[in-house]
């Protein structure tokens, strides 16, 4: 079992080490938030990856892409969404001031971006879910919660090791520095917000 279990946990860290929409999120929340409140906002992330990665093993990325007009909602849904988040961050960027009460991300808030940083990627949402389904299908039936529990285990791993490390190094970085992690933090974030538009106008065209 325990073969299983690392196993799970390789491939999740390869699928959750890339750049996206929630590594980016734990990483600015980390920088604006004191560090008990980041940690809780990753644990939001977190148990939104984990549902979303459970659901991911009954096929969901499968239903997303056999129904052409799904996948199309999503998109355009997903996109408005990224680029609102996106343009948020932008705006916040020359208002960072470590360690002040008001500068926390209201909790409301936190649980409701962590979903969206997490279900606002279509492409995210079918490539976990065929990557999943087929990996599932290599498993007899006694290894499928040692193998879920290896995945989950590792994206703990990852989302709380990029909040600590960040909690810890910020208040040793100039401000300028942290506003320019922002500004291009954002402008990432609407990038990929005004591509998964393009992507649905391709798909509607």
């Amino acid at each position: 079992m325990t073969a299983v279990i690392l196993r799970g946990m390789v491939i999740s860290f390869a699928l959750v080490s890339s750049i996206g929409m929630q590594n980016l999120f734990v990483f600015n929340s980390a920088m604006s938030n004191r560090i008990r409140r980041a940690l809780l906002i990753c644990f939001f992330v977190w148990i939104a990856d984990t549902t979303l990665t459970t659901i991911a093993f009954l096929g969901m990325g499968a239903l997303v892409s056999r129904y052409l007009w799904l996948k199309i909602i999503i998109m355009f849904l997903g996109g408005l969404i990224v680029v609102w988040m996106g343009i948020g961050i932008l705006r916040s960027a020359s208002q960072i001031e470590l360690g002040k009460n008001d500068s926390q991300m209201p909790l409301k808030e936190a649980f409701a971006s962590a979903w969206i940083v997490t279900v606002a990627n279509p492409q995210a949402i079918i490539d976990t879910g065929v990557t999943m389904g087929a990996l599932r299908g290599t498993l007899t039936n006694a290894e499928v919660l040692p193998f879920l529990g290896g995945i989950v285990l590792a994206t703990a791993i990852w989302f709380f090791s990029i909040t600590i490390i960040v909690a810890l190094l910020k208040s040793r970085l100039p401000k300028r520095i942290l506003m320019w992690i922002n500004i291009i933090s954002g402008l990432i974030v609407v990038g990929y917000g005004v591509v998964l538009f393009i992507n649905a106008l391709r798909l509607i065209f």
